[in-house]
């Protein structure tokens, strides 16, 4: 893959155990030297919210919050769905820090620049 391409990992649900998968897998393809992107969209904005990332923990795995924090530690852009904050009533909320929030439009635009894109 040349410096550009990228992997995109789509997560679309607040089920606590769906949610390590797409940072695992964005996080293990930084290790290989490809690039990763995360976007969240719709009910997974849901455990966003500091206080919801932190109650998530599944087996001997670190915290949700961890496990975003080293996913922004290690230069992976997780963007959220602006749109998807608007549609759960939104107006202002704090959600974990270092995430970007962006227009739906992105979503499109990351998809169609994307090497692959994967789905959660």
């Amino acid at each position: 893959m040349s410096k550009k391409d990228f992997i995109l990992y789509v997560q679309t649900s607040d089920d606590p155990e769906r949610q390590y998968s797409p940072l695992i897998l964005a996080q293990t393809a930084k290790a290989m030297d490809v690039d990763a992107k995360v976007y969240y969209l719709g009910q997974a904005l849901r455990v966003l919210k500091p206080e919801s990332a932190s109650a998530i923990k599944l087996g001997s795995f670190p915290s949700f919050m961890d496990m975003i924090e080293k996913t922004l530690s290690m230069g992976i852009e997780i963007y959220v769905c602006e749109a998807s904050k608007q549609m759960l009533g939104w107006q202002k909320i704090e959600l974990i820090k270092g995430l970007k929030i962006v227009g739906a439009g992105t979503l499109n635009d990351l998809a169609l620049d994307a090497s692959a894109t994967m789905w959660f």
